[in-house]
């Protein structure tokens, strides 16, 4: 594990965030849950998030390892990690510990009494993620599709 450079993303950063954005949502598909998550949260315009909306960046020799979306309306007790990603060959390094790290930060300088997130069911390693900054399970959402496939 290395100490990793964790920032507020800038105009500059958008390209890569794109690309990693691409890379997790790839990823998505084929996991229990995904597609569902894929319909509730379309592709992000980075330039024209919402006002309550922090993108943290883990950065490496100038790229971007990771990302994570903060969600915190103004007046509001719960922030939310809306999503978090980070690059396999980046993994293991403490990027995803650094970025929850500095969420949890965050949430807590701008008043928040709760943090919330998500992990879908089988992604161990988010799930892992979270358990590691004492988020844990406080429910758990049940889905089934109802249409044919």
């Amino acid at each position: 594990m290395i100490d990793p450079e964790i920032r507020t993303a800038h105009d500059a950063d958008l390209d890569q965030v794109r690309e990693l954005q691409d890379e997790a949502r790839e990823n998505l598909g084929d996991q229990r849950g995904g597609p569902r998550w894929l319909m509730q949260h379309p592709d992000r315009q980075w330039e024209r998030e919402p006002g309550p909306t922090t993108v943290l960046i883990g950065v490496l020799d100038g790229v971007v390892t990771g990302y994570l979306v903060l969600v915190h309306p103004a007046g509001d007790s719960v922030a939310v990690v809306d999503e978090v990603y980070v690059a396999a060959w980046a993994r293991e390094l403490g990027y995803g510990d650094g970025l929850l790290a500095a969420a949890v930060e965050r949430s807590r300088q701008a008043g928040a009494e709760y943090l919330e997130a998500t992990a879908l069911p089988g992604d161990r390693a988010t799930k892992n993620l979270y358990e590691r900054a004492k988020i844990t399970a406080r429910a758990i959402t049940v889905s089934t599709r109802l249409t044919a496939q």
